[in-house]
């Protein structure tokens, strides 16, 4: 069964092959061609248990934070320097905000980059994770750890626009809600992304 997803995940990355940015969905939102962008890493983690169907990791950032305040966010953070890669960006901060061993991922692939409004370049990596995860929550940065079946994400029919005004503009979003989680922004665009390559790659 998962050996099935799993060729079924590799297919669906192979067919998202289009960069993102918080503006698709805003035509009238002029960027400066000079604008600087931080380099960010983010861990896109399916958990695959020993019976049922697969999963995604998701956190919903703790309420204190400046940027991005309770909002639902895959684990991840700046790039630095010790890092070298982007991936172990992805994989160092797993670790730190929700106790994620680095050596237990298994990459299975990246997602195109996602430039957001608070200019970063987003590189979402993608993970095998066990259904069995022993969690160690940092609670400075993550409030709560959940998970939404893979099948849910890959609906196209569960995304929804929606918008609200920023910097006395309307903003138009994508949203995918699961249960009590209002899932939008960066994250739901990024997951868009990845339902339209699996979408595609089972025409």
């Amino acid at each position: 069964m998962a050996t099935d997803w799993i060729a079924t995940i590799k297919k669906a990355l192979d067919e998202t092959s289009i960069n993102s940015s918080d503006f698709d969905l805003n035509q009238n939102a002029r960027l400066p061609n000079n604008r600087k962008l931080s380099k960010a890493g983010v861990l896109v983690g399916i958990c695959f248990p020993q019976q049922g169907e697969p999963s995604v990791l998701l956190t919903k950032r703790a309420s204190h934070l400046t940027n991005h305040p309770g909002q639902v966010a895959f684990p991840g953070g700046k790039f630095e320097l010790q890092d070298s890669t982007l991936t172990n960006t992805a994989l160092r901060e797993a670790e730190e905000e929700v106790g994620i061993d680095r050596s237990i991922p298994q990459k299975l692939g990246v997602l195109p980059n996602h430039e957001t409004v608070t200019r970063f370049l987003v590189t979402p990596v993608m993970f095998k994770l066990p259904g069995k995860l022993y969690l160690k929550i940092d609670k400075n940065e993550v409030d709560e750890v959940f998970f939404v079946p893979l099948r849910h994400i890959l609906t196209l029919e569960n995304y929804r626009i929606q918008a609200r005004k920023w910097k006395e503009e309307l903003r138009y979003y994508y949203v995918v809600p699961y249960g009590p989680y209002y899932i939008w922004g960066a994250t739901a665009r990024i997951l868009y992304g990845f339902a339209e390559g699996y979408k595609n790659a089972n025409k």
